[in-house]
């Protein structure tokens, strides 16, 4: 008589075992990451002008995406008839990056050193925020691998130049990439009502080749018009703010702004961006969780990045 003495599967329910994001390994050695895509921490908030509580999202965002996390070899969408994220793309989670409180510089040269590492390894960085100052230093880690397009969603153009003496805070980062002789321009989208720049700040941000577009302009434009702004063959580095959203759905961040995207408004475009564009990177910030009781904020945050991980690597598999 023969027995079967394989071990059976573990179950491994979303609310079961370590949150890494979306359950995929973690590695904490950066010198090892053997991956397509590596998943970073940026729990840092100390360049918020209102509102702190960021440094806490990389781990809700964690905690949410394994409510979509099962272990069934993929994701199946009957819209597109498509299997998203199957076992062939090899995700890693390598923690966070060490942050030193109330030390910026230091605190962004490690989240910079932790981007470098990924790119070194040939994966596509994703780094969870983190405000959005966190932006700057991984806009360095790909000095030397331009050029680059970037894509930013948001309700604020973040393109003050110095105030107060401060130039890598949350207000600071478009104005610091526009900087870098790498960064061939940004669209910016969702950019509306009072915001944290002042004319002569979008007067420089369309001088350095920033292309700025509200929300309602977006929605004129539809999808393909919005993309028909992003330069063709243009190697895209997505940064998401979540307050690009309307807080209607994401209330958890420090400087919400009514008004903003819904979900597939965004969705489509990220879809549309993975399938005609190269993604070389992106981070998703400024989820603030404690001013979302419902956690409903970080879960659309890891539903979106999941989702645009899906179609990225969906897109590159039919380029071949």
């Amino acid at each position: 008589m023969t027995t079967n003495s394989a071990k059976p599967a573990r179950l491994n329910l979303p609310f079961v075992g370590i949150s890494t994001f979306g359950k995929n390994t973690y590695q904490p050695d950066w010198t090892q990451i053997d991956a397509d895509v590596a998943v970073m921490g940026a729990p840092f908030d100390f360049g918020t002008q209102f509102r702190a509580g960021a440094r806490f999202g990389p781990r809700a965002i964690r905690e949410a995406s394994t409510l979509f996390s099962f272990g069934l070899g993929g994701a199946y969408d009957h819209e597109d008839d498509a299997t998203y994220l199957g076992e062939e793309v090899r995700i890693v989670d390598i923690g966070d990056a060490d942050i030193v409180h109330t030390d910026t510089e230091t605190s962004h040269a490690n989240i910079e050193a932790g981007v470098r590492a990924m790119l070194d390894a040939g994966a596509l960085p994703v780094v969870l925020g983190g405000d959005h100052s966190v932006n700057i230093p991984c806009i360095r880690a790909f000095e030397g691998r331009g050029p680059i397009h970037i894509l930013q969603i948001d309700a604020h153009l973040d393109f003050v130049d110095v105030r107060h003496g401060v130039r890598h805070g949350h207000g600071n980062p478009m104005r610091r990439a526009a900087e870098k002789d790498y960064v061939s321009g940004i669209t910016a989208l969702g950019i509306r009502n009072v915001s944290s720049t002042a004319k002569d700040g979008y007067d420089a941000a369309r001088k350095m080749g920033d292309d700025i577009i509200s929300v309602r302009q977006a929605r004129k434009l539809g999808t393909e018009g919005v993309l028909a702004r992003i330069p063709k063959e243009a190697r895209v580095y997505v940064t998401l703010d979540i307050d690009g959203f309307c807080p209607s759905i994401a209330p958890g961040t420090g400087t919400p702004s009514h008004g903003g995207f819904l979900y597939y408004e965004v969705l489509e475009i990220l879809q549309a961006v993975a399938n005609r564009h190269e993604v070389v990177g992106m981070d998703l910030v400024e989820v603030a969780p404690d001013y979302d009781p419902s956690g409903s904020t970080q879960i659309l945050a890891a539903q979106v990045l999941l989702n645009f991980l899906g179609f990225i690597f969906h897109a590159r598999g039919k380029r071949g």
